[in-house]
This record gives structure tokens, C-alpha cells and sequence, in this order.
């Protein structure tokens, strides 16, 4: 019987180059999200790393190498937030319908937005923590002053283009009502903050439309 020899075993074989470092277990803008939430709720200086990442279940090195420091992770999450107000809140003002209508769909949006979050309603990132940066920090404050601009600008399009159609009269001005209805969007989001029911907000906001384009115009 003829014995199948065996392959000769292999001779200081090179050793394959081990890979360094983990995979990233996570996803930025799923991490992104976690940390704007907590930004959110807890603010800038109430909002440790520790937290942080505890949050999005990043350890710090990760979170520095993914988003840089706590500032630069606040700021990442406050322009993730605009770009999701403005996400929701563009075709509103796109799209051709009564001014009563468009303003009731803006605020109605708005509180969507203001009464969300798992423990309690959150408010509004601009309105109840990027305002107190805004005091010390330049590069935050340009940023609260551009949406606030961006949102006046918004309402005055809407105001002006209902006063071509005829819905308001020819003495409205549409840059005074476009602050007044910007106005009403910050109180409804400092009190949603405070846990102002639902049903109240929207007594504010049917009371400000009304002051805004006329009680008697319909819809």
C-alpha cells in the first residue's frame, strides 16, 4: 500500500500584518442625532462628554476623532438641526395656499417640532440653548442671527405675496408682519419648553394669526 506523503510544513512562513484598531461600530449621523437630542434637552455647559458618550456610545477618542471637540460637536448638531427645521418647514413655504392656511400649517409644524423629545418637550435649539451661547461664542451667534434673518425673510415672502394676491390689505407691510409672526414662533417655543399644554399654544397662535391677516379671513 503506497503512503501519500504529506506537504512538507511551511518554513518561517511570514506573519500576515494584524489589523490595527476596531471597525467603527456606529453610524456619524445616527451619532449626530443622539447627540443633538442631548444638546437639545441638557444645553452646551450642563452637557458633559461623559454624557455624551454615553449617548451615542462613542468613547471620547471616537468622538474626537469623528466630530472634534464638545464646541465643535455642538455647533455640527445645531446645523443638523436647521437643516431638519428648514427640511420640514420649505415646502409650506413653497407652495401656492391662502396666507391664513400656510401660517396654521407653519405653526402647526413648528409645535411638531417644539413638543417632540422621549422625556418632554424639547422647544427650539435656536430659542432655548444657542441664544445663550450666542452671548461669548461669535461663530454661534452668526449662526442664531442667520436663521433668525432666514425666518424673517421667509415670513415677509409669505406676507408680501398674499398682499399681491389681495388677502391683505394694500397698508399691510409685510416686513412688520413677517417679525410679529416670527415672534409667535419664539414664544410658542419657550413655552412649549415650560410644558405649556398643546391646545393653549394653539389659542396663542390663532390669536396671533388673527392679529396678523384679520379675524374674519378665511382659510
Amino acid at each position: 500500500m503506497v503512503q501519500k506523503s504529506k506537504p512538507p510544513a511551511a518554513v518561517n512562513e511570514p506573519e500576515r500584518p494584524k489589523r490595527r484598531g476596531r471597525p467603527r461600530a456606529y453610524e456619524p449621523d445616527v451619532a449626530l442625532g443622539k447627540a443633538l437630542d442631548l444638546f437639545r434637552k441638557q444645553g452646551f455647559a450642563a452637557t458633559s462628554l461623559d454624557d455624551l458618550s454615553e449617548a451615542t456610545g462613542m468613547n471620547r477618542p471616537s468622538l474626537y476623532g469623528a466630530f472634534g471637540d464638545k464646541r465643535e460637536l455642538y455647533i455640527k448638531s445645531y446645523q443638523r438641526y436647521r437643516e431638519d427645521a428648514r427640511a420640514s418647514m420649505i415646502e409650506i413655504f413653497r407652495q401656492e395656499m391662502p396666507v391664513r392656511q400656510r401660517l396654521e400649517r407653519i405653526y402647526a409644524a413648528a409645535l411638531n417640532i417644539y413638543l417632540s423629545g422621549e422625556t418632554g418637550p424639547r422647544g427650539c435649539f435656536t430659542v432655548v440653548t444657542a441664544a445663550s451661547e450666542a452671548v461669548g461664542d461669535p461663530e454661534i451667534r452668526a449662526m442664531v442671527l442667520e436663521g433668525l434673518t432666514d425666518l424673517d425673510k421667509a415670513f415677509a415672502n409669505c406676507f408680501r405675496r398674499a398682499k399681491e394676491k389681495g388677502e391683505l390689505p394694500a397698508s399691510a407691510d409685510p416686513a412688520a408682519l413677517a417679525q410679529l409672526a416670527s415672534a409667535t414662533i419664539h414664544t410658542i417655543a419657550i413655552r412649549s419648553r415650560a410644558r405649556v399644554p398643546r391646545k393653549e399654544l394653539e389659542a396663542i397662535v390663532k390669536g396671533a394669526i388673527d392679529v396678523m391677516v384679520g379675524a374674519g379671513a378665511k382659510a
